[in-house]
């Protein structure tokens, strides 16, 4: 079993994005998924990445047409428990040969681009996304932040001193990850050079968490009203250049 299944046999993935900093991602990221759909007639999604389902078991329910991928058995098993139309399959972002060329309108690229470790990984996975979908479809891609990965383990977890004797940042604070780190940080011009090399066009890009992380308990104790107006101000902000960077994440929604 690698690091990777591991980890994700005692991570819970749909907890994480039931919790109040997680509602804003997923509300955030559904807007922006409901915005692409909205362009197709019968659109076909596939979910390259799928986790345990949160966002394909809850578009199947809205009667999406959902392919899934999941390299984690074990979260292939508890997706394929919540009894869906969700067709379910086990496989690796990087070789979609299951599917053909051109098979689905929109794709989702959600998590595997924070497990891979290597430029030539990632862009084996975004040109398996881009082969998939067809001509004029759309492909949204998650990526994990430098910055909040440098701001928040090295310096307010209080690791920066190792990760420097370690090789682990660059003189210019980039992260550097390997396979035992379980994720791996980009920078926007990191994802910009990926775009460039698969000749993908930006649609925009949005960061769908902003600060909302770094402010787990300022979210976690607003009242339930002011938590509306929290995910108001989000969305309306989160496409500003200034906040994409920073955030724990950014969605990039590119046109094929």
């Amino acid at each position: 079993m690698t690091e990777l299944e591991q980890y994700y046999n005692k991570f819970n993935e749909d907890k994480r994005l039931l919790s109040r900093h997680g509602q804003v991602e997923y509300i955030t990221s559904m807007k922006y998924i409901h915005t692409c759909l909205d362009e197709y007639d019968d659109p076909r999604i596939i979910d390259i990445g799928a986790g345990t389902g949160r966002y394909s078991v809850a578009l199947a329910s809205e009667g999406y047409d959902v392919t899934a991928v999941e390299l984690v058995r074990y979260n292939l098993g508890i997706l394929k428990k919540k009894e869906s139309s969700v067709k379910a399959f086990q496989g690796n972002a990087m070789n979609l040969k299951r599917f053909e060329d051109e098979s689905f309108d929109v794709t989702l690229l959600f998590g595997p681009m924070y497990h891979l470790f290597s430029f030539e990984d990632k862009l084996k996975a975004l040109s398996e996304a881009k082969r998939v979908t067809k001509t004029g479809g759309s492909i949204m891609v998650a990526y994990c932040m430098n910055e909040y990965c440098v701001l928040m383990y090295a310096f307010k977890e209080g690791h920066l001193k190792e990760c420097l004797a370690k090789g682990r940042l660059t003189e210019d604070f980039h992260s550097v990850s390997g396979e035992k780190d379980l994720y791996d940080y980009v920078r926007l011009e990191d994802i910009d050079r990926l775009n460039r090399e698969a000749e993908l066009s930006r649609v925009k890009i949005v960061t769908p968490d902003g600060p909302t992380d770094y402010m787990r308990p300022v979210i976690n104790a607003m009242d339930e009203d002011t938590f509306k107006e929290y995910i108001r101000y989000h969305l309306s902000v989160c496409e500003r250049p200034e906040l994409m960077g920073a955030g724990a994440h950014t969605l990039d929604i590119l046109r094929k």
